[in-house]
């Protein structure tokens, strides 16, 4: 070792030398910072290419995403708890909606004041952030999973002032939201394949779903049913982990309690068309709820009451409610429970659900952020243990126990609005544990769900989307025939010439061989039409050849694509049109030619990439 690295410092007091380190050198700081350069290419490189890659790597971003979101969970949770006691003067632990009795004053003015938080911070977060949030199902359907988490965070802050300030609005958009932001963001970190960053983000909403319920099943098909649209084997296991592991997060640190049963339940042959009567009807309350939203949320533009204000107006009226039952605040957790074990009579449960279902739909309606998850839950309950009730009354001899109807109630009323029937099947088996329902619950949210698709088409999300202009009905990847658009066709070398041009001139400009078609183009300089070269070079064209203008052997003059067109549209132009090439120009007004499109290589595009597609959804790397 060099001696002039180690020497003593003077004045000691132990006489003992002090070993000194001597600073680098220029020239090993540069070494240093190389060495770490090429660690950093060399193993970050090798780690970006196995998270991009390796098929065990979306299990390690499915266990990442299930940390966040149990987290995540457990967060939003306590936040809305904090804010029930504090806002409602509840004791510490208690359910919101779970109470019998809640000081009248704070019943109204806690919706109403905190409608006018959530209309300002509506507001500011329009003028700042120009667009809608984009949620799961639309970022999987429209945008292959890109989704933004700042938009996601200021959505979850939204649906949190909301659902605790006594809204009636589900937490599950708030959870479902900000992990699937996570997701996607983390995805795009690693600039991961548009099928990866899809799965990633049903990979948030399963467990953020997954934690709420305690229900990793559930979860893991509210993914596939939903957000993902479709059920792969390549997306299987990244999304049953995220489930697992954020319901062991959430279960470690608080535990969900399980709805309040005794034993294993059972019931007849004959309660299967009872169930199926009640999918039926269900399905029907279902969609009256979404579509009272709707209305709603319509008359009250229709009123002019600004926006920042709309949220007060529906939070006094569901104040107002509340001075009836205080079940109709909130999501319903405590509600849920309470109403599950206790028998109550037709009437009252009769009103409650017409309150709970009115309660709902002017919170969304009039703008508080949050989904209908919960809520249709609990009004599911009030549903099904009215059913029961009432079939217990008409034939005692036949009924089975109250629980039974009360599951299939929960169950199919949530499938009407949510529109997930395998997810609500599970959420039930996992929430009693009694797979003896599973048949029953599973008939009745099938007879929902036909009924809620043969006469509105929609759920509660999608209907969301459409009143926003959106036509998509499903997760189903259709972003990718957006993305493939006539730009990305079409070939920009088309020839053009004047329509007035004669057949002679126009033979010595383009000689056979020189191009097959030629655009047309009037004085103006506008699309008229285009022209086949061997055409007007045919002998019976000879004779006219110096008189006769190319206008009058020309093509399709209304027949073009525009630049922004969808390779659907594309499609459909060409069938209608019955020719093999389209000219491109900038708009339908100036008709300026851009280039063409050939039918052949739009079909060969459109299949190539749907082959992709394919690929994606059968896991083939």
């Amino acid at each position: 070792m060099d001696d002039t690295l180690l020497r003593p410092t003077p004045g000691n007091a132990d006489g003992h030398e002090h070993v000194t380190s001597r600073p680098p050198t220029p020239a090993r700081r540069r070494s240093l910072a190389t060495l770490i350069r090429a660690f950093r290419v060399l193993f970050g490189r090798r780690w970006r290419t196995f998270l991009r890659a390796d098929e065990l790597s979306p299990l390690l971003f499915g266990a990442v995403i299930g940390v966040v979101a149990g987290l995540g969970v457990l967060a939003v949770n306590g936040l809305v708890q904090v804010l029930h006691e504090v806002v409602f003067a509840i004791g510490a632990g208690e359910r919101l909606s779970a109470q019998l009795v809640i000081d009248p004053y704070r019943a109204v003015l806690a919706p109403t004041i905190g409608g006018l938080m959530v209309g300002a911070l509506t507001v500011a977060v329009r003028r700042w952030r120009k667009r809608d949030a984009v949620d799961p199902i639309e970022a999987n359907a429209l945008y292959g999973g890109r989704m933004s988490i700042i938009d996601s965070l200021l959505l979850t802050l939204g649906t949190i002032l909301s659902s605790g300030s006594g809204a009636s609005v589900g937490l599950e958009a708030g959870y479902t939201q900000a992990a699937s932001g996570f997701a996607s963001r983390l995805g795009r970190s690693f600039r991961l394949r548009r099928a990866d960053l899809r799965t990633l983000v049903g990979c948030g909403a399963a467990a953020a779903i997954a934690a709420a319920f305690n229900a990793p099943l559930a979860g893991a098909f509210y993914a596939f049913e939903l957000v993902l649209g479709a059920y792969s084997v390549a997306t299987l296991a990244p999304v049953v982990i995220a489930a697992l592991v954020a319901n062991i997060v959430h279960e470690a640190v608080v535990k969900t309690p399980p709805l309040p049963m005794q034993g294993s339940l059972g019931f007849a042959a004959t309660d299967y068309g009872v169930f199926i009567a009640m999918g039926f009807i269900a399905g029907g309350v279902g969609i009256a709820l979404m579509k009272t939203a709707t209305a709603i949320e319509t008359g009250m533009h229709r009123t002019g009451i600004p926006r920042w204000g709309r949220p007060a107006v529906g939070g006094l009226l569901v104040g107002l409610l509340a001075l009836y039952s205080p079940a109709v605040l909130g999501a319903g957790h405590g509600g849920m429970h309470h109403y599950f074990a206790t028998d109550y009579t037709a009437s009252t449960l009769a009103l409650l659900l017409l309150a709970k279902v009115l309660a709902a739909s002017l919170s969304v309606g009039s703008g508080f952020r949050g989904g209908l998850f919960f809520t249709s839950l609990f009004a599911g309950v009030l549903f099904g243990g009215l059913a029961g009730g009432l079939y217990i009354q008409l034939a005692p001899d036949l009924a089975s126990d109250r629980l039974v109807y009360v599951l299939v109630g929960m169950g199919s009323f949530a499938a009407a609005v949510i529109g997930a029937p395998f997810t609500m099947t599970f959420l039930v088996l996992e929430a009693t544990g009694d797979l003896s329902m599973t048949s029953g619950v599973l008939v009745a949210v099938v007879a929902t769900t036909m009924l809620v698709r043969r006469t509105f088409g929609y759920s509660f999300s999608t209907w969301r989307l459409h009143l926003r202009g959106e036509t998509i009905r499903s997760a189903l990847d259709v972003g990718w025939a957006r993305d493939l658009t006539v730009v990305k066709l079409m070939r920009r070398e088309a020839r053009t010439a004047n329509a007035t041009m004669t057949v002679a001139a126009f033979r010595k400009r383009f000689p056979i061989g020189s191009s097959e078609r030629v655009f047309l183009l009037d004085d103006a300089g506008r699309y008229a039409g285009f022209v086949l070269v061997p055409e007007l070079h045919a002998p019976d064209n000879d004779a006219a050849a110096e008189t006769t203008t190319v206008r009058h052997f020309r093509q399709a003059p209304a027949s073009f694509l525009t630049p922004r067109q969808t390779i659907d549209k594309v499609l459909e132009a060409f069938e209608t049109a019955e020719i093999e090439t389209l000219p491109v120009v900038d708009d339908a007004t100036s008709l300026r030619v851009l280039g063409y499109v050939t039918e052949a290589y739009a079909l060969k595009r459109y299949s190539q990439e749907l082959e992709r597609r394919r690929r994606e959804y059968s896991g083939e790397r």
